[in-house]
């Protein structure tokens, strides 16, 4: 069993994968000695054909400003700098990461489909292409905010789903999430890694998550590629995620391996996906290809991986329209995700969509909003060292640490689980009478304004 990218000589995907669109390097040249920054390099996703002086200077940042954010950041190159480092707001979008993971949930409707499908190789077709789908949207450049521990995200209103995430851990930075609406559940911790090598930054993806399927009680794995940025302050930045994306049916043992093609030379195999679906006994049933960016189709298959006589190839998930120059390339979801049309009745005071930073850069005010970003982290640590000198340890609202330990192919990952308090809470406040669009009940767990988050 594998991938195309370890059966290319064979099967409908051979012609696919050859040659430089499956092995090939995105074109690249030094700029070393043009700027004289030793070890920075510039990738043009389009391939090589500007010169290497010109390419450099493309981008969101003016020269002075790349000149100060590269004698800040040399020093780290080689290190993850998920949270160690205090980063200039022009280059945050206005969402943290508690939304970025409600982002997920745009094409749900896939895995209500996987739900109701009988088929068990197309239903690994369906939830797979739910997870391919974000891409889409996490291919913009911009960084989203980490979240100040305590930190909530609340999300209703779109495809029958209640979703929550928190913040809960600092060092290092973890969220966990849950969502659930009548077909499935959602449940993820994440722990993101990251190395910085000077104009780019590898992330990660530690993390384990979780998708059940109630109508069987299916339970499905999902392990991502991991991403690449590339530019990150010389030329124009992009984003890349070669590697193989795996959704492991935990219950019957059919697994769905998907290889993310790199970007080579002129921008050859950019955003391309192919894989197949394979049964328990790592049989080939169904090849799946596609671009991350557009669409995924699927088509039977044979046991060499040939499509069966009689088929056809099948569209399963295409993007939806998006926005024509939105300054930080939103889709209408993102812009949804952070409207107060998907909150809650009487929103927690916690949520992300009133952090004052994020609030501030939405609005186009970039002073506030980095003012507002530095008081915020200040606060946190000062709440921090507060906590350390009585001895106490954050204690999460709506997710509990437990005792499981996940191996990822990146590092050892603390699961936390979600406790069911946040179904109840939400039961009580919507069978209240109060018209408050905050919950004030919460305001001890705000970090905006109202003071301290623990729950100690």
């Amino acid at each position: 069993m594998g991938s195309p990218k370890k059966d290319q000589n064979k099967g409908f995907f051979s012609a696919m994968t050859s040659g430089l669109s499956l092995f090939g390097n995105a074109m690249h040249r030094s700029v070393n000695g043009l700027l004289g920054y030793e070890g920075v390099e510039v990738i043009n996703p389009e391939g090589g054909k500007e010169d290497a002086e010109e390419e450099a200077h493309r981008g969101r940042w003016k020269q002075e400003e790349r000149e100060s954010y590269w004698k800040m950041m040399h020093k780290y190159i080689g290190s993850d700098v998920t949270s160690m480092v205090t980063l200039p707001v022009l280059i945050f979008e206005p969402m943290t990461m508690l939304q970025k993971i409600a982002e997920l949930m745009e094409y749900s409707y896939l895995l209500d489909q996987a739900d109701e499908c009988e088929d068990p190789y197309l239903r690994l077709v369906y939830a797979s292409s739910w997870a391919i789908s974000v891409y889409h949207a996490y291919q913009r450049t911009w960084k989203p905010f980490n979240p100040i521990i305590g930190e909530t995200y609340e999300m209703v209103n779109h495809g029958g789903i209640t979703f929550i995430s928190e913040q809960v851990s600092h060092h290092p930075p973890m969220s966990a999430g849950h969502a659930e609406n009548e077909h499935f559940t959602y449940d993820v911790t994440s722990k993101l890694k990251t190395k910085f090598l000077g104009n780019s930054l590898d992330v990660y993806p530690v993390g384990r998550t979780r998708v059940t399927l109630k109508r069987d009680g299916v339970v499905l794995d999902l392990v991502p590629p991991p991403t690449k940025v590339n530019n990150l302050i010389f030329g124009r930045t992009w984003v890349d995620s070669p590697g193989e994306m795996i959704m492991t049916n935990l219950t019957t043992g059919d697994k769905v391996v998907l290889y993310f093609q790199p970007c080579g030379w002129f921008g050859a195999g950019r955003y391309e996906v192919d894989g197949y679906v394979y049964n328990a006994a790592e049989e080939p049933k169904i090849l799946m290809t596609g671009k991350w960016n557009e669409s995924m189709s699927y088509q039977p298959c044979d046991m060499e991986g040939e499509p069966l006589q009689g088929t056809e190839l099948k569209e399963v998930w295409h993007v939806a329209d998006t926005p024509k120059n939105d300054k930080f390339q939103f889709t209408y979801f993102a812009h949804k995700i952070n409207s107060f049309d998907t909150a809650p009745k009487k929103l927690l005071a916690s949520d992300s969509r009133l952090r004052p930073d994020r609030f501030a850069l939405e609005k186009g005010d970039l002073s506030k909003a980095g003012s507002e970003k530095s008081r915020l982290e200040e606060r946190q640590r000062a709440e921090k060292r507060t906590r350390e000198g009585k001895g106490h340890q954050f204690t999460p609202r709506w997710f509990d640490l437990t005792d499981e330990i996940s191996a990822t192919p990146w590092g050892d990952l603390e699961i936390y689980s979600f406790n069911g308090k946040y179904t109840e809470h939400r039961a009580t406040v919507d069978s209240s009478d109060s018209i408050d669009e905050v919950d004030m009940a919460s305001i001890e767990f705000n970090p905006w304004q109202y003071g301290n988050l623990s729950t100690e």
